[in-house]
């Protein structure tokens, strides 16, 4: 019978388990993370030393007899990180399925991941510990443009592009970025160190491809609904020792929002599918009963290619208007839209029937200008700072009661980004959000 690709790739992996040591870790990390420790078996062969102790564990495959895949847990799936020891089944299967044409809409539904709640203060102790020899982020502020009048808590919603590794290590030449910023073992503290700084109720990432083994097992224990959608056909499998497709991910907190409806779209350009992808996800907030839709996206990147995002962001609109039964069920929209404000797309978003607005834009001493930037790097062609970065929100029923601004370039540095205090060269945008209090709007 035929199997595609993907599915054969998540099947295979699935009959390996993996045996990590971690004695060298503490167990607010074994929760995170899904380790278990468990007694030794029968090696079959030797898989490449897993990251997530920092390149202290030791991690092996053992053999499984089964009829049929293992139950889907963390630990049974053997995805390794970035490393010369990669393991060669994930390499071979990696090359299958980067050669193959397929649509990944149905591939990678959401799944359940058994961990063991963890306390976000100290997980956040625990990577402030392993960053400890890196130094100190920038320091960033919210700014207040109105006061908060709702009764309830804000919605706070993250908006960041995370940085593949696959990229940054082995496609992107950030020839400023010292190497040993964008080791892995200590990269994802640095991320994970940010999202618990602000604790995003909404969390919408861009270029994630440790998903597994990363991003789903740490977000989960703190409470998180994680969904992943990756890109076809994802640059990152072109890099050797890769760690998978990277992709757009998001993430809710369970105990403020009950999930309504999910939609995994492939964007379309020029009648043609793209190798560019956003999710969609309608939520009900548990304390106030509303109804919301968030969305994540990136769009194609580079010069020359501003008509094709121009369709792609057409294509996500009329989705969205889809989804969102025309304007009745407010929007929040985040991404990479590798697109400055002068470009159509940000026009198309500007200009929807839809009512959207830029809540960075609320930044500006008169609320109509994006801010410098949000990613600034230097690559062989030379100093690149832009903002591409954007949340999109409902205009007539979400106000923004705050924030995060930027560093300065005082702060980022000469090298730029990433660097060993920051992890991506695309910066977080966080804004706080509370419902409109006008009776018309309520859901």
């Amino acid at each position: 019978m035929y199997q595609s690709p993907v599915r054969l790739c998540t099947s295979l992996l699935q009959r390996e388990v993996q045996v990590i040591y971690t004695a060298s870790l503490s167990s607010p990390f074994k929760k995170a993370f899904g380790i278990q420790e468990v007694p030794p078996v029968q090696f079959c062969h030797t898989v490449c030393s897993d990251s997530l102790s920092a390149g202290k564990a030791v991690s092996t495959t053992a053999s499984v007899a089964t009829t049929g895949p293992a139950p889907l847990a963390v630990t049974s799936r053997s995805v390794c990180s970035m490393g010369a020891n990669t393991s060669r089944l994930y390499s071979a299967l990696a090359q299958t399925l980067r050669s193959s044409q397929y649509d990944q809409a149905e591939e990678y539904p959401d799944q359940a991941v058994d961990v063991e709640p963890i306390d976000p203060d100290c997980l956040l102790e625990e990577c402030k510990e392993m960053l400890r020899n890196r130094p100190p982020r920038p320091h960033r502020t919210f700014k207040l443009p109105g006061s908060q009048s709702s009764k309830y808590p804000p919605i706070r919603v993250m908006q960041w592009n995370i940085l593949a590794q696959a990229l940054g290590e082995g496609k992107d030449n950030f020839i400023q970025c010292p190497q040993e910023a964008l080791n892995w073992a200590e990269r994802k503290y640095l991320i994970l160190e940010e999202i618990l700084l602000y604790r995003p109720d909404v969390l919408c990432l861009q270029e994630v491809d440790h998903y597994f083994d990363t991003f789903q097992p740490a977000l989960s224990s703190l409470g998180y609904h994680c969904t992943f959608y990756p890109k076809p056909s994802s640059p990152c499998l072109d890099v050797e020792h890769n760690n998978g497709p990277d992709g757009c991910a998001l993430f809710f907190n369970k105990d403020r929002f009950e999930l309504l409806d999910s939609t995994n779209i492939r964007l379309i350009a020029m009648m043609l599918k793209t190798n560019q992808v956003a999710i969609a996800q309608t939520l009900r907030c548990r304390e106030t009963g509303h109804i919301f839709c968030v969305a994540v996206t990136h769009l194609k990147a580079r010069s020359g290619w501003e008509r094709f995002r121009s369709a792609q962001g057409s294509h996500l609109l009329q989705s969205l208007q889809s989804i969102t039964e025309g304007t009745s069920i407010p929007l929040l929209v985040c991404g990479d839209f590798n697109a400055e404000p002068s470009e159509d797309v940000y026009k198309s978003f500007a200009t929807s029937s839809l009512n959207l607005n830029s809540a960075y834009k609320l930044l500006s001493s008169d609320g109509q200008s994006e801010p410098p930037y949000t990613t600034w790097k230097i690559r062989p062609s030379g100093e690149s700072c832009h903002t591409l970065d954007y949340i999109w929100y409902s205009q007539h029923a979400f106000n923004v009661d705050s924030l995060l601004c930027f560093p300065t370039e005082e702060q980022i540095g000469p090298n730029r980004l990433p660097s060993l205090s920051y992890p991506s060269d695309h910066l977080s945008l966080v804004c706080d959000f509370s419902f409109s209090d006008e009776p018309d709007r309520l859901l």
